[in-house]
């Protein structure tokens, strides 16, 4: 029996919290079929972990909890950035390597799997010093990035990957005109490649962030695989539309249009700009003003200023449980997904699960989630006349409507199904081990 231990830096906040308990949940069910068995280590959200042993963490990391974010903001302190990601320097040591250190001596677990850290789970040099094999899901970028979880977003889809500064390794002369003082990414990125001598292996959501990896000056030869983040379809399943809408306070009449984000409207990278910039072109394409479509968001309260939102728009605030997000998803007619850059984003799948068509552009891992004409719409980057008409076509064709449902429904019980998915992470388990085992 494989005892992987699930690192990450939280399990109750984002969506890649939310991957973590989903993977958690599939591998006790399916681990004993598979011969893993895991547990999850956070420094928030996290209980029971290691038991007794736990409580060591916590008091080892006390005085860094109060000394790291405090160095981490003098660093950062004159440094400007034109990118809007989260930007996580992973310094100084958060003694968390040293507890797993402690805890892999006594056979606690014989793999870890990473997932996302930022600035105050382990440092980079911790990483580097973990004691056993080590594999990693990467939710987003950060891993073969500098400090930064996303690369600059793109401006139009003519922007490819091999623009980035992780493809040629973060030289000087790559460092954008706007950002000014010392180059935090740079200095970070140095850092990551000084302390990982020993290839991880990594394990990515979508294709789109496999190639990623292939692309980049630091990870390009680890061994890498594809799998998606499950989804458990005996708990994402569709509601009937009108209970639904009773239950949310949300009208009868007329379309639902659904965009959702952690931040609501306020993550330039979730599109959510090109959404509003899209929404005249849809309701032009309305001549029975009575079938006007209404806009559903959540992830925020409502808008101090929805002037330059041009339909009626509903705010369902912060949906904190799964049981509230099936009901948006099942209220809706679509799901808008118009991120300018994103890898497995839950919005879509969960969409799909619940049996809703969703609407994206065409880029990042979307179009591994949504078959284009089957499973929902793809519509061109980042074009919001382009957008409007995929939102169209879905409204305006309830019988299309009808069938897309029932095919992303099918396309998520198959693809993200937990079984499935436990499998994949046993086998990468597997492989890992023999390597690290190997004279």
């Amino acid at each position: 029996m494989i005892k992987a231990l699930q690192v990450c830096a939280s399990t109750t906040d984002g969506g890649a919290a939310r991957a973590v308990h989903r993977l958690q949940g599939a591998l006790d069910e399916y681990g004993n079929k598979c011969d893993v068995e895991s547990s999850v280590c956070s420094l928030s959200g996290a209980q029971g972990l290691f038991g007794d042993g736990f409580g060591t963490i916590k008091r080892q990391s006390l005085f860094r909890a109060k000394f790291g974010p405090r160095v981490r903001q003098l660093l950062k302190r004159r440094w400007r950035t034109s990118n809007p990601s989260l930007h996580s320097v992973a310094w100084p040591d958060t003694g968390l390597g040293a507890a797993l250190d402690e805890a892999h001596s006594k056979d606690v677990f014989h793999i870890i799997n990473l997932h996302w850290l930022g600035d105050s789970s382990l440092s980079i040099e911790e990483i580097g010093r973990l004691p056993c094999p080590v594999v990693w899901t990467l939710h987003d970028q950060w891993a073969f990035c500098g400090a930064e979880h996303y690369s600059p977003l793109p401006e139009s889809a003519s922007e490819k990957t091999f623009s980035a500064r992780f493809v040629r390794a973060y030289e000087k002369s790559t460092c954008p005109e706007l950002e000014r003082g010392y180059d935090l990414n740079r200095w970070t990125w140095q850092r990551k490649r000084r302390c990982w001598r020993k290839p991880m292996t990594l394990i990515c959501p979508s294709d789109w962030m496999a190639s990623c990896v292939r692309s980049s000056a630091l990870m390009a030869d680890w061994s890498c695989h594809v799998i998606p983040n499950p989804l458990d379809p005996q708990q994402w399943f569709p509601i009937a539309p009108d209970l639904a809408k009773t239950v949310l306070g949300l009208p009868n009449e007329g379309p639902l249009v659904l965009f959702g984000a952690m931040g609501g409207t306020n993550d330039p990278r979730k599109g959510s700009d090109l959404l509003v910039q899209a929404l005249p072109h849809l309701a032009a394409q309305f001549a029975d003003r009575s079938r006007i479509p209404r806009l559903v968001i959540f992830g925020q309260q409502r808008d101090a200023d929805a002037s330059n939102i041009c339909l009626p728009v509903h705010y369902l605030g912060h949906l904190q449980d799964d049981v509230s997000l099936r009901l948006a998803y099942s209220a809706a007619d679509v799901m808008v997904v118009p991120s300018r850059l994103d890898n497995l984003p839950n919005t879509a799948t969960e969409a799909m699960a619940c049996g809703t068509p969703v609407v994206a552009f065409r880029t990042g891992g979307l179009p591994e989630i949504v078959k284009h004409g089957i499973s929902g719409m793809l519509a061109e980057a980042f074009d919001p006349e382009s957008l409007a008409r995929c939102i169209a076509d879905v409204l305006l064709n309830p019988q299309h409507q009808r069938a897309m449902a029932e095919r992303a429904r099918e396309q998520a019980a198959i693809e993200w199904h937990p079984e499935r998915i436990a499998a994949g992470y046993a086998q990468v388990y597997s492989e890992a081990l023999s390597r690290h085992l190997k004279p």
